[in-house]
């Protein structure tokens, strides 16, 4: 693309100095020759030889600025001192001086170079070179000022245009990797708070299944069940990291919605896989928002998790209190009976609580986790109720 915008750019080039050159050509077959001892052509070859440096501008602006302002000056030296000598007369364009070179130099030094001093110092010299106040006349000073800062203007109109376009490029595509984002770690939240809960009961119920059974052939299966879970766990933390990042705003819901998640299936499943959970639930739920019963569920599902993979052994209370203004859960565990096995204790992202806390904040509530003072682990949030 930047080779096919360079030769785009030089064959611009070489097209505007081919037409200033046959412009100048054309006024001196029209009759515009010098009288100088120079000959009649000393006024053209000047002014070809500064419409050829215009091929040197996309490499070599400064040097072509110096060789047009040195131009200029010869030429208004020329006109004062010894008029006829490299102005031709009569002076057909009605200015002695080249426009095209000096407008094209100076929009090429503004579009690219707007910061230097040197583009500043070209340009006051050229505008004062254009507009000699030496010598005020009602068109010279109006056509200096249109040839010289008004490509300078135009320059920086259309520099600022391409540098605004794209900034907001820039913007769209840092909001579009921004909402990637954004649904990657909502994504990461989601499998982490359903899958992997639902997966460590399953490896819980294997291992227990494993211990009983007397069957060999049943516990060899448990056994192979047990493992495919764990290595679907590991699988699973991978994933969760690689789409992962902090959560920022509420999981989407999967699936169709639930209004009314049943913590009486988290405490069975919980007790299924060995864990002894207690539910203690009091006031009435029919009038919570669908948002805050499925977070209370939320801090249920992560506080058993934690449990399953910590606390081995330990007896778990849930008490979840439904009061007009909130709702109030409490999870609490004794300290662990148990060595908690290592593979499932290894299998988290390290990130339950914590996306856990945003999601409760995101509704208003409040949520705190921490050991007892006794022993064990405590979690416990506050959600307000906000009518839908």
């Amino acid at each position: 693309m930047r080779n096919w915008r360079r030769i785009a750019v030089g064959v611009l080039v070489v097209l505007y100095a081919s037409l200033l050159a046959a412009v100048d050509l054309l006024v001196y077959v029209l009759g515009s020759r010098t009288t100088g001892p120079w000959g009649p052509e000393a006024g053209l070859a000047l002014r070809l030889a500064l419409d050829i440096a215009l091929l040197a501008v996309p490499r070599f602006p400064f040097v072509v600025a110096g060789l047009v302002v040195a131009g200029s000056v010869l030429i208004q030296v020329s006109e004062l001192v010894s008029p006829g000598v490299l102005v031709p007369t009569p002076v057909l364009t009605g200015d002695p001086l080249t426009l095209g070179t000096v407008g094209a130099l100076i929009y090429t030094l503004w579009s690219r170079f707007p910061r230097r001093r040197a583009t500043w110092a070209v340009t006051a010299a050229l505008v004062l070179l254009a507009t000699r106040p030496w010598t005020p006349a009602w068109d010279t000073i109006p056509l200096g000022l249109l040839y010289t800062v008004v490509p300078a203007l135009l320059a920086r109109y259309f520099a600022a245009r391409a540098e605004l376009l794209a900034e907001l490029r820039e913007k769209a595509a840092r909001a579009a990797e921004e909402g990637r984002a954004e649904e990657r770690a909502r994504l990461a939240a989601e499998m982490h708070d359903v899958v992997t809960h639902r997966v460590s009961l399953m490896v819980l119920q294997a291992g227990a299944l494993e211990v009983t059974a007397r069957d060999p052939a049943t516990r060899a299966a448990a056994a192979g069940l047990r493992e495919a879970g764990r290595q679907a766990l590991d699988e699973l933390r991978g994933i969760v990291g690689v789409f992962g990042g902090e959560r920022e705003g509420a999981s989407p819901a999967v699936g169709p919605a639930a209004p009314r998640t049943d913590l009486a299936e988290l405490v069975d499943a919980s007790v299924a896989a060995g864990v002894e959970v207690r539910l203690h639930r009091s006031g009435d739920a029919d009038g919570v928002p669908v948002a805050v019963a499925r977070t209370a569920h939320r801090v249920v599902q992560e506080a058993l998790t934690n449990v399953h993979k910590h606390a081995p052994g330990g007896e778990v209370c849930v008490d979840v209190r439904y009061a007009p203004d909130a709702v109030t859960v409490l999870v609490e565990n004794t300290a662990p009976t148990a060595a908690a096995d290592p593979a499932l204790a290894g299998s988290g992202s390290g990130r339950g609580l914590h996306g856990l806390r945003e999601r409760v904040e995101l509704l208003g509530g409040e949520l705190h986790a921490g050991p007892r003072s006794g022993g064990g682990f405590a979690v416990r949030a506050q959600l307000p109720v906000v009518p839908a």
